[in-house]
């Protein structure tokens, strides 16, 4: 008798089954386009770039190539998975009709971005509306994050250059609607730039900053309900202006560089003007506070701009910066909310490390790298990434509850749309039937459910 050796069991591979579906899970992907009405929205708005007698729908190619990437794919010919399943995902354009395309929207430059921003700026007030308390504006309000990325580029690509990191690649200007502590957020603002592109360069962030309104439902487009969050790098006297220009009255908080004067000035505040900094649950935030510097520090910038300055305790092995007090770290920020106390608008303020996780989303949604040569191609690319971001904002705001809603894209895929299914057809139906040992089977049919309960777009 033979005895097994190994810790895993060995299985014969062949090659030929039928009716079973990978990435069965994608179909919480599809359902979502559905219900938000995205695939109408695209498909209207490309319907210039569709060729007489072409078989297959320019929004129809864009939005396929959108879930390849939501689902981990980081290039074109990745869409090659749905075209696997047509089940699923239906038919979907070979490699080269897909490239055709987009070379076409990159050719047609400004004309083919406009079209695609306003089919997703189109849907977005619907799909909040679908939300309702989930939505990122149910408390009246929308935050929204700017925050630069570096993409790193393994070839000698149009506008790569060395970044400021001494690296080489791209530096693109992302912005993020902030769904707070339970949601993920949905990208409105996409700007790509060189690398060695300027981190705090004001035109920069008004561009990024008027792509970003453009996306949100029109009542927010102006008006003290929308705030701006930026860290320093968007704490120039041109962008603070602009921000507060008359007319537009946006709120914003935005990062500040400790200058020469801000630092004299912290050294003249007193001890009992220091408010202790608290926690988002309302605790007071151990070994750091907040003060409001007043007077001569704020002459040449707009009016009604607070400033605001924390100091803290350092982490351990942090490095201390000749600006820095007493051996206390310090970060300064300012804004014009007024009427509220300064320890909430710094928590508020400090809640723009948020923006860090959406970039982590991204990068593992496609923005790891760009992966075409021109900069006008890969303008089309960052579009693509923007909408499979969207859909893997809407559907967890959508679908799911509790802790998944807050499932970062790797753990999407891993959980839920890997999940395997078999096609069966019955009564002239085809069931696309769940494996019902995998672990989150359940989550994947409860958010079906709720999804296919959710009223059909127009």
């Amino acid at each position: 008798m033979k005895k097994r050796i190994g810790s895993y069991p060995r299985v014969r591979i062949e090659g030929g089954g039928r009716a079973v579906v990978s990435q069965a899970g994608g179909v919480l992907l599809v359902e979502t386009v559905r219900k938000s009405g995205l695939d109408t929205a695209i498909s209207a708005a490309l319907t210039p770039w569709r060729k007489a007698r072409a078989v297959h729908d320019p929004g129809k190619i864009l939005l396929d190539v959108a879930l390849a990437v939501a689902l981990g794919g980081d290039c074109l010919a990745d869409v090659a998975m749905l075209r696997a399943e047509p089940a699923v995902f239906g038919p979907v354009a070979s490699d080269p009709t897909v490239s055709r395309l987009i070379d076409t929207l990159a050719a047609s430059g400004e004309k083919a971005l406009r079209a695609i921003r306003a089919a997703r700026a189109e849907v977005r007030p619907h799909v909040w509306r679908l939300a309702y308390r989930e939505a990122p504006d149910a408390g009246g309000t929308v935050t929204v994050d700017l925050d630069g990325v570096l993409v790193i580029a393994h070839s000698d690509k149009e506008d790569a250059a060395p970044t400021w990191k001494r690296t080489y690649g791209h530096h693109p200007l992302m912005g993020f609607v902030d769904h707070g502590p339970g949601g993920t957020g949905e990208p409105v603002a996409a700007l790509l730039r060189p690398g060695n592109a300027g981190s705090n360069t004001a035109a920069d962030h008004i561009t990024a900053t008027q792509l970003a309104l453009a996306q949100l439902p029109k009542k927010y487009r102006r008006g003290r309900r929308t705030l701006i969050r930026t860290d320093s790098a968007g704490g120039t006297h041109d962008f603070v202006a602009w921000l507060a220009q008359r007319g537009r009255w946006l709120s914003y908080s935005v990062g500040m560089v400790i200058t020469e004067a801000i630092h004299q000035h912290v050294l003249k505040v007193p001890a009992s003007a220091w408010t202790p900094a608290v926690e988002p649950d309302g605790e007071i935030r151990d070994g750091a506070w907040v003060a409001e510097l007043t007077g001569g520090v704020l002459d040449g910038w707009p009016k009604g701009m607070r400033l605001i300055v924390r100091k803290e305790r350092p982490h351990p092995g942090a490095q201390l910066r000749l600006t820095d007090v007493d051996g206390m770290r310090l970060t300064c920020f300012a804004t014009n909310t007024l009427g509220r106390p300064i320890g909430e608008l710094e928590l508020r303020h400090r809640l723009r490390a948020r923006a860090e996780d959406r970039i982590r989303a991204a990068r593992a949604t496609g923005l790891r790298n760009l992966p075409l040569h021109r900069t006008a191609q890969n303008r089309i690319w960052l579009e693509i990434v923007q909408i499979a971001l969207d859909l893997l904002a809407w559907m967890p705001m959508l679908a799911l509850t509790g802790k998944a809603r807050l499932w970062e894209p790797r753990r999407l895929r891993l959980r839920l749309f890997t999940a395997a299914g078999q096609l069966v057809t019955t009564g002239r139906r085809r069931v696309l039937r769940l494996a019902r040992h995998w672990p989150w089977t359940g989550h994947i049919t409860a958010a079906l459910d709720r999804l296919t309960q959710l009223p059909d777009p127009g």
